[in-house]
């Protein structure tokens, strides 16, 4: 692979320590910058995602549930699994406090085995009975932002 245009980099970071993880992302900045490579970065974190990233989608059990400019869904989440992700992350100082999510139940991990519906209902603190019957479509919801969510 001498000049590729995309790189899939899945969890390429998350076994590194602190300083190697920086060094190692800044250098897919500056490939990006120098030879215009995309990257697909398939991370846990969203930290570094935010970092990273022009553009996020968020998937809960192999479906998009919220996607577009990482900061936008970042810092405004719409989805209740964005929420709760984000309500997850832990913050640096120990007097700011983020409002707490509660998600009920354990994840299903059987890619047979789907909830009908919505694949978060069984762990949404907003979910209503059609959540349950039907699957949320990906729609748009303003500039260059979509979500796929009956109750939001």
């Amino acid at each position: 692979m001498l000049q590729p245009k995309l790189i899939i980099a899945d969890e390429s970071v998350s076994m590194l320590d602190v300083s190697t993880r920086s060094e190692i992302l800044g250098l897919m900045l500056k490939l990006r910058d120098d030879f215009g490579l995309s990257f697909l970065y398939i991370p846990h974190d969203l930290a570094t995602a935010r970092y990273v990233c022009d553009r996020i989608a968020i998937m809960y059990l192999g479906k998009i549930v919220e996607m577009g400019e990482v900061d936008s869904v970042l810092q405004k989440p719409l989805h209740p699994y964005t929420k709760a992700l984000i309500a997850a992350v832990p913050v640096p100082d120990p007097k700011e406090k983020r409002g707490e999510i509660t998600i009920k139940g354990e994840v299903s991990l059987s890619p047979i085995h789907l909830p009908q519906g919505c694949r978060f209902h069984l762990r949404c603190p907003q979910a209503t009975e059609k959540c349950g019957r039907e699957e949320p479509q990906l729609i748009p919801v303003g500039h260059d932002r979509y979500v796929a969510c009956l109750a939001s």
